[in-house]
């Protein structure tokens, strides 16, 4: 098939929903597809790094003056609030730079259908239409709240405004039909479809994130002897919404209880440098990684006891299935994607409510594994099965392939030739 995939940013530095257009890229070019890429010029050199045999299928989205003025005034905005801004005024501009590379290719027969997996908010206005090839939107996935108890961990300044920027995305998506005419809305769970601006009658189900086992194998968990460390290991961002401050707090909990807990942290973002300070009386017990590339990230990974990601607010959570792949057992959040990928069998789901006692419900979790060695390496056993049955990415671009060539069937159905999308 020849199918081009518009995502603003595709990298696999900035994580999250950025990695995703890269493995569905990656591994639709892996099938013999004629798959091609449009996405914002500042990866370029990571994409010149990562995929040097793939360089002359992707197009680059240039900044203008007009991006650089709306990112500059927008970077004085707390974190989520940033986010949705630049949505809304990056976020045109994106589109119609895009728009032009997407018409040349369409132009010139290089395209049957078009896949935008991001942004994966499921409000998200899209202006990808009118191209005359079907278009799959993708999966999407969103509508979070932060749990009872915390949600002063959101800015006020985002909480004023964030129910007025709901209503103007629900209004965007009137004025800009991108949504309304695909052949296909993707979503990660009910949560998402509730949250669809739009009434559609072909939306699917598909999980967000998946797992590559070329990276991300399983392997025995590390023995332990009495006494040794129990190794805990957090991905992500460090940022406020990740609570790693909670996390910090139960393994100083833990500790003070006499667990051998320690902590590899794994990321990097605007809250490190406090974090460091409050971690700073656990001495060698907290390691601080920066960002590592994933490669890293599984080895350090392999050498682990368990996965902790109490995050607040968690749409998808990838690493919880990359340490579950590896065979890890996890501790998170009953909170957001993490729930939905993981039960008793392979980790233990903490309410984050009531707020003043998560730390210590954490702290529990980790005194229960590191106390039960045989338990820990049944539910890392458990999660690994899991995950290669229910979210490895070569499944995942099986299922894309399937939808993609439903959407080509449809069209032809509906018209003869691809419809307008």
């Amino acid at each position: 098939m020849k199918i081009l995939i518009v995502a603003p940013n595709a990298s696999a530095r900035f994580g999250g929903e950025a990695f995703l257009p890269l493995k569905y890229f990656e591994g639709l070019a892996r099938r013999g597809h004629a798959v091609r890429l449009v996405t914002h010029a500042r990866v370029r050199d990571e994409l010149a790094a990562t995929f040097p045999d793939l360089m002359d299928r992707i197009d680059w989205v240039q900044d203008t003056r007009a991006h650089r003025v709306s990112v500059a005034a927008a970077g004085r905005l707390p974190g989520r609030l940033r986010d949705v801004v630049l949505g809304l005024t990056v976020g045109p501009l994106t589109d119609a730079a895009a728009r032009r590379l997407i018409a040349a290719r369409v132009a010139a027969g290089e395209v049957e259908v078009i896949h935008q997996p991001q942004p994966v908010s499921p409000r998200a206005p899209s202006a990808i239409h009118g191209f005359g090839v079907p278009v799959v939107i993708g999966p999407m996935n969103g509508d979070m709240r932060f749990p009872r108890g915390w949600e002063a961990r959101e800015p006020a300044l985002s909480r004023r405004l964030t129910p007025l920027l709901r209503l103007a995305a629900t209004v965007s998506n009137r004025l800009v039909p991108g949504k309304a005419r695909a052949a296909v809305l993707l979503v990660a769970n009910d949560r998402t479809r509730r949250a669809l601006p739009v009434a559609h009658p072909n939306v699917e189900t598909l999980v967000e994130n998946g797992v590559d086992f070329r990276t991300f194998a399983p392997c025995p968990l590390v023995p332990r002897a009495p006494g040794d460390p129990f190794r805990l290991v957090f991905l992500g961002r460090l940022v406020g919404w990740k609570a790693v401050d909670v996390t910090l707090a139960a393994l100083a909990q833990a500790r003070a209880a006499g667990v051998p807990a320690e902590l590899d942290i794994l990321g990097d973002g605007e809250a490190r440098a406090a974090l460091q300070a409050q971690a700073a009386p656990l001495g060698a017990a907290v390691r601080f990684h920066g960002f590592v590339p994933q490669a890293q990230a599984a080895a350090v990974l392999a050498q682990s006891h368990a996965l902790i990601l109490n995050s607040l607010w968690e749409c998808g959570g990838a690493v919880v299935l990359e340490a579950m792949a590896t065979g890890l057992p996890v501790i998170a959040s009953a909170w957001g994607g993490p729930a939905d990928y993981l039960d008793a069998s392979c980790g233990i789901l903490v309410d984050p409510a009531p707020a003043a006692s998560f730390a210590d419900r954490l702290a529990q979790a980790i005194a229960r594994l590191a106390a039960d060695p045989a338990a820990a390496a049944a539910m890392g056993a458990a999660g690994a099965a899991r995950a290669r049955a229910e979210f490895d990415w070569d499944r995942k671009i099986d299922r894309i392939e399937a939808v993609y060539a439903r959407a080509l069937r449809q069209a032809g159905r509906s018209s003869g030739t691809p419809s307008a999308g």
